[in-house]
């Protein structure tokens, strides 16, 4: 199979460089693209939703990608829906949501956020329109199954989010479940990144209409706490 691994918010595509080497151990092609807004030198205040999705639409074109997996974590959730629905079923054979955000059109992150999100978020996007995740939240919400050593090498190497990013809606011109392609949900059992009570699955998932889930133990941080077990659950949602 052909993977294209979308990072979340704060991360790049160095990220998944771990689970990358398992699965190109298994004999898979693996691309890990940094998306807009989070790459050395990009204008975080000015960049947008729009900018992301299509820095990932110029990835597929720059390397000639056709016939992919694409995988989107958390926010790169928005970013893969965004550029299915510019390059579509010829280029991309699954979307696989990875604890990610699916929307619908007209819909931002934020959106999908419980109410307490947003307002942190607006929060800590001031002065600079930018997003770096506290300590703090991060260890508890987002790698809670990690040792304490494992969390702070991980939020060391994030960098922050543009803003924009995060608040801009998407624009669709058809939402996830008319999507023309296999779609999977890959669905980590500890994943408290969101509330219980307004999680990722089910809530987001079923937005998919026709799809095949997937579940792993471990955080909203697997690629760092469990990279070889997640190589081994792409390959399952990626499958045929």
């Amino acid at each position: 199979m052909r993977f294209v691994l979308v990072h979340g918010a704060c991360h790049d595509g160095s990220h998944f460089e771990v689970t990358a080497a398992s699965l190109r151990a298994k004999g898979h092609e693996v691309h890990c693209p940094t998306i807009q807004g989070n790459r050395e030198g990009d204008d975080r205040r000015t960049t947008r939703l729009e900018d992301a999705i299509a820095s990932l639409v110029a990835f597929f074109d720059e390397h000639a990608i056709e016939d992919a997996v694409l995988v989107g974590h958390s926010w790169g959730g928005m970013v893969i829906s965004g550029a299915f629905d510019r390059l579509g079923a010829a280029r991309i054979r699954r979307l696989v949501y990875y604890g990610a955000f699916v929307p619908i059109d007209g819909e931002s992150l934020l959106d999908l956020c419980p109410p307490h999100y947003r307002d942190l978020f607006r929060q800590l996007a001031e002065p600079a329109n930018e997003i770096v995740f506290p300590f703090p939240i991060f260890r508890e919400a987002f790698m809670n199954d990690g040792s304490l050593e494992q969390a702070e090498a991980l939020h060391a190497s994030l960098n922050p989010q543009p803003f924009l990013t995060m608040a801009d809606p998407i624009r669709l011109s058809r939402d996830p479940a008319a999507f023309d392609c296999g779609k999977s949900y890959l669905h980590c059992t500890e994943e408290t990144g969101l509330p219980q009570s307004y999680p990722f699955h089910p809530r987001l998932s079923e937005r998919l209409g026709l799809f095949r889930l997937v579940s792993m133990p471990g955080s909203h941080s697997t690629f760092h706490t469990a990279p070889e077990l997640l190589a081994q659950k792409l390959v399952e949602a990626g499958r045929d």
